[in-house]
């Protein structure tokens, strides 16, 4: 209890409760450290209640119809097969209510305080919280930063009424009609996939020349070959001018090489990236805590700010905004303020795209490895040369190794294909441990299984395939 307006003590404040925040805070209280953790929205931020796991969720479910209408190849048919999207809703917000449930719960069991509220710096030493309850004050020794990102808010396209972005498109109570996405990457991609899947006419407006530009073109073709045969209709190097809304559909206006033209759909849904939470009332440049020209936070090799005894990390400091760099960043700041040497030391941080096939990345791309001053040996082993893949009926895609031609050291891979989001651990292991070729190739797989399209890639670089003829 706060008496009058005097400061409690704490060792630790954590702003933000997502997969940086809250694994920064368990990890500390794990170290002997009093941690008081902050959140305005929800214990599990954007990731597990706005963002990776409801869309997963609805992805899934998505999956599931598609293979009830069309499971022909298997001898198996089905009638009148219907989706019920209240109740597809409801199991999406039944595996949020688990996980967020089951993270309070670990914070609790660490003896984490948790407050439902904002929180504001008075000092570097300080910080009030508040609710429209209570506002106490806190007195800390050490600050970890976590508050994570929001979409970016085009001017021509105003958030609201018909024009969603990824957290109303999440929430949508019926499965809509038609639906526009400007920004096909990995956001835009899954969710207009995953509607178009449910039977929604999904138009996707790129500026670039392909969906997924943040990958190998040999991908992301298997991915718009995939989204054609749900009738996606992909418009790249298009630019997105103006929308019109009206009670019942939104209006675009885009341009082609110069053509004008516009498309029109039940809901327009805008998906062009995300913007680090270092602005409003928190109180960064009260403090002086040092911002680079796009509002990320300048930090160290510990997630330390210009100001000693507060850290940053996640989607608010430089990097890519994914959910498990913040998490392994979030443990690195916790053991550097407990007095441990932890420092960022990754190697790799992997990517992964929930399209279907799915897409996955970790390392060096054979042109970054080249670009790098690399001799490189490559090669692709395709699904279509495993059992496991051909008697899940799914054998599209590949599995491509970049290695160093001097050592036989893998330098990357990129995957394409069922189960590409698992498959892609084993290679980010090998990276991060400095495994050759011959280390993935002699270590015996399961058969049959999926993974052992990684064996077979690696013994494919090495010039002896088993499984496919190279000449």
């Amino acid at each position: 209890m706060v008496v009058g307006d005097a400061s409690l003590d704490i060792d630790t404040l954590v702003i933000g409760a997502g997969p940086g925040g809250y694994v920064a805070a368990i990890r500390a209280a794990q170290l002997g450290q009093k941690v008081l953790i902050v959140d305005k929205s929800e214990v599990g931020g954007v990731c597990l209640n706005r963002g990776c796991i409801p869309s997963k969720a609805l992805i899934s479910a998505a999956h599931q119809y598609e293979s009830a209408k069309h499971g022909e190849a298997f001898g198996i048919s089905a009638e009148n097969v219907k989706v019920d999207f209240t109740k597809t809703q409801e199991f999406k917000t039944s595996v949020v209510k688990k996980l967020t449930g089951g993270v309070a719960g670990l914070l609790k069991g660490n003896k984490v305080e948790i407050f439902n509220g904002e929180c504001m710096f008075i000092s570097t030493t300080e910080a009030r919280v508040f609710n429209d309850h209570e506002s106490p004050r806190y007195r800390f020794k050490n600050c970890i930063i976590a508050t994570g990102s929001r979409p970016i808010e085009l001017k021509p396209f105003p958030f609201g009424g018909r024009i969603l972005s990824s957290t109303e498109a999440l929430e949508l109570p019926e499965i809509p009609q038609s639906l526009i996405v400007i920004g096909g990457g990995y956001i835009g991609a899954e969710l207009g996939q995953m509607y178009s899947k449910f039977g929604t006419k999904v138009t996707i407006i790129e500026g670039m020349d392909t969906v997924l530009p943040g990958f190998d073109k040999d991908m992301t073709r298997l991915v718009s070959k995939s989204m054609a045969k749900t009738g996606i209709e992909i418009v790249t190097n298009a630019k997105a001018e103006s929308a019109v809304q009206t009670d019942k559909d939104v209006t675009v206006k885009y341009s082609v090489g110069g053509e004008s033209k516009e498309v029109t759909a039940e809901y327009l849904l805008v998906t062009v990236g995300r913007r680090p939470n270092t602005d409003g009332e928190l109180g960064l440049d009260l403090i002086g805590v040092e911002l680079d020209e796009r509002g990320l936070i300048k930090v160290d090799h510990q997630g330390r700010t210009n100001i000693p005894n507060i850290f940053a990390i996640g989607d608010v400091v430089p990097g890519l905004a994914l959910a498990h760099k913040a998490s392994y960043e979030g443990k690195i700041a916790a053991e550097a303020i407990a007095g441990h040497k932890s420092a960022v030391d990754y190697k790799v941080i992997p990517a992964v795209v929930f399209t279907d096939p799915e897409c996955s990345s970790v390392g060096l791309t054979e042109k970054e490895a080249k670009d790098k001053g690399f001799k490189v040996k490559s090669g692709k082993f395709p699904f279509a040369g495993n059992g496991r893949a051909l008697s899940l009926n799914n054998p599209d895609g590949f599995i491509k190794i970049v290695a160093n031609e001097e050592n036989n050291i893998v330098l990357g891979a990129q995957i394409v294909g069922i189960e590409a989001s698992n498959l892609i651990a084993e290679l980010g292991l090998a990276i991060e441990m400095g495994a050759t070729l011959e280390d993935i190739s002699l270590t015996i797989h399961g058969h049959p299984t999926l993974g052992e399209v990684v064996m077979e890639a690696a013994e494919l670089v090495e010039g002896h395939p088993i499984h496919v003829l190279t000449r």
